[in-house]
C-alpha cells in the first residue's frame, strides 16, 4: 500500500496530472461508446457502461440502431477519437511526471517512491508560483535567489554586467564579452539541487599549481565564455544554455548584452572609471553613469518586468550593482509601466568607499537621483541588531549597520517593510529564507 499511497500524492493540487487522467477516462469512454455503437448495443463486459449509454440513446431515438449507417457513421469516429485522446492524455500525464522524477533520480541515491512523487508535485507547484523579477548583482542578489526559488520557479534574475575585476574583468578584456561573474553566481543560486555540478561551476583555480592562464578564473565563468563562442557570440544564448546545464528554477538575463563600463562622478568633481576603481577610490560618490550611455536592455528583460507580479531591486551595492541596471534604456520605462508590486531591499551594512554613513533613506535617495521617476514604492529594511562582536568586527573594516530610518522613508513617500531579515552566522548578511518569506507576504 505504501507505493499506492505515495502515488496518490500525484492527485494533489498543482501536480498537473489529474487533468490528463480525467481526459484519459473521457477518451476511454468515448472509445468504448464508439465500439458499443459498432456492436449495435450487443453486450460485452468491458463495454457495459457504454452499452447502457447506447441503449439509453436508442430508447430516445429508436432509429439510431435501426438504420444501417448510423452506428458505423458514429461509432468509427468516436472509436478513433477516443483512441487518439487516450494516447495523447497518457502521453501528457507521463511528461508531467517524467522530467521532475528523472531529475530527482539523478540527484538522489536510493530515493524512495514517496520522494520521487514528492519531487514531481513540488516541481509542478513551483511552476504555478508568482512571477518574480529581481534586479541587481553581487552576492546579495544570489543570496536572495536561494530563498525565492523555494516559492516559485517563475523567476527572472536581471543581472548587472559592469564588473571589471578578477576573472570576470579578465574575460571581458580578453574575449570582448560581458563579465559573467554575477550571472554565474545567480545561475548557481537558482540550481534545482545543490550538486557536484554547482560546486564545479563555482570552483576557482587558485595557488601556484593553477598556472598563469587559469589562476583566479572560476569554472563557471569559463563555461559561459565557451558557450558564448559556441553560440556565435550570443552572450544571452550562452547564459540560457548555462542555466539549462544546471536545470535552474527560473531564468537569468543580463541587463544588457552590450559591453558597458561604469563612470563615477565623485563629490570633489573627479571622474573615476571602472567598477573596481570606483569602489576603492576612497571618495564619496555623487553620481554613476554607464558607458556607452545608450545601452539598451534585451526585449526579454523588458517583458519579464512587464509581466511580473512583483519586482525586487537589490540587495547589493547600491552604486555598482543596483543603479547601473536602472541606467540601461528600457528598464526604467518598463518599471514605470508595469503593474507589479515594486520593492527595494536595502542593504544591512554600509559599504566602505561606497555608502559610508548611509541610512536606509540615503540608499533610496541615491537611487532617486539616477532615475526620472520613482521605480519602487516599498522598501524592505532590516531592524534587527546583530551581536556586538560581529558589529565590532565590521566596524574595524569601516562598515556599520544601516540605520533603519523608517520615518524618513515614509516622509519620502515610500512604505517601509521592517523586520528581522539577517542571518545568525559569523557574517552579517540577509537570510535568504526570511527575505523570501517577507517578499511572498507582500503578494498575499
Amino acid at each position: 500500500m505504501r507505493p499506492l499511497a505515495a502515488a496518490a500524492i500525484l492527485l494533489a493540487p498543482g501536480a498537473r496530472v489529474k487533468r490528463w487522467l480525467l481526459l484519459a477516462a473521457f477518451a476511454g469512454f468515448a472509445m468504448a461508446l464508439g465500439l458499443a455503437l459498432l456492436r449495435r448495443g450487443e453486450p460485452l463486459d468491458i463495454l457495459r457502461p457504454a452499452i447502457w449509454s447506447v441503449r439509453w440513446l436508442s430508447a430516445r431515438w429508436p432509429r439510431l440502431l435501426a438504420s444501417d449507417w448510423a452506428p458505423v457513421a458514429l461509432g468509427l469516429p468516436l472509436t478513433f477519437a477516443g483512441l487518439v485522446l487516450l494516447a495523447y492524455s497518457l502521453w501528457r500525464a507521463a511528461l508531467s511526471v517524467a522530467g521532475p522524477g528523472l531529475r530527482y533520480a539523478s540527484n538522489t541515491t536510493g530515493g524512495s517512491m514517496r520522494g520521487w512523487v514528492g519531487a514531481v508535485v513540488r516541481s509542478r507547484q513551483l511552476a504555478q508560483g508568482p512571477r518574480i523579477a529581481v534586479i541587481g548583482g553581487g552576492t546579495g542578489l544570489s543570496t536572495m535567489l536561494r530563498g525565492l526559488k523555494q516559492h516559485s520557479s517563475n523567476i527572472v534574475a536581471i543581472v548587472t554586467v559592469t564588473d571589471d575585476g578578477g576573472s570576470s574583468g579578465k574575460l571581458q578584456r580578453q574575449l570582448n564579452i560581458p563579465p559573467p561573474g554575477d550571472i554565474r553566481n545567480c545561475i548557481a543560486a537558482l540550481a534545482d539541487e545543490e550538486s557536484v555540478m554547482t560546486e564545479l561551476l563555482q570552483y576557482r583555480f587558485r595557488g601556484a599549481g593553477s598556472g598563469e592562464g587559469l589562476r583566479d578564473h572560476a569554472v563557471g565563468n569559463l563555461l559561459i565564455a565557451a558557450l558564448t563562442a559556441i553560440s556565435d557570440g550570443d552572450f544571452q544564448a550562452a547564459v540560457r544554455r548555462a542555466g539549462q546545464v544546471l536545470n535552474i528554477r527560473g531564468e537569468v538575463l543580463p541587463s544588457t548584452t552590450e559591453r558597458v563600463g561604469l563612470l563615477g562622478e565623485m563629490e570633489d568633481g573627479s571622474i573615476v572609471e571602472g567598477e573596481t576603481a570606483i569602489a576603492h577610490a576612497g571618495k564619496r560618490i555623487r553620481r554613476i553613469r554607464i558607458s556607452p550611455g545608450d545601452a539598451r536592455a534585451p526585449a526579454e528583460v523588458v517583458e519579464a518586468i512587464r509581466l511580473a507580479d512583483i519586482v525586487v531591486m537589490g540587495p547589493g551595492s547600491v552604486f555598482t550593482s543596483v543603479i547601473p541596471n536602472l541606467l540601461v534604456k528600457g528598464i526604467p520605462e518598463a518599471l514605470a509601466a508595469t503593474r507589479a508590486l515594486k520593492v527595494y531591499v536595502c542593504n544591512v551594512m554600509t559599504q566602505p568607499g561606497e555608502t559610508d554613513g548611509f541610512s536606509a533613506s540615503d540608499h533610496v535617495k541615491a537611487i532617486e537621483a539616477h532615475v526620472p521617476r520613482p521605480v519602487f514604492d516599498r522598501v524592505l529594511v532590516n531592524t534587527e541588531v546583530p551581536r556586538r562582536e560581529l558589529l565590532e568586527k565590521y566596524r574595524q573594516s569601516g562598515s556599520v549597520l544601516v540605520e533603519p530610518d523608517c520615518d524618513r522613508l515614509r516622509a519620502l513617500g515610500y512604505r517601509p517593510i521592517s523586520g528581522s531579515f539577517v542571518s545568525e552566522t559569523d557574517v552579517v548578511r540577509h537570510d535568504p529564507t526570511k527575505l523570501a518569506q517577507a517578499i511572498m507576504r507582500m503578494l498575499g
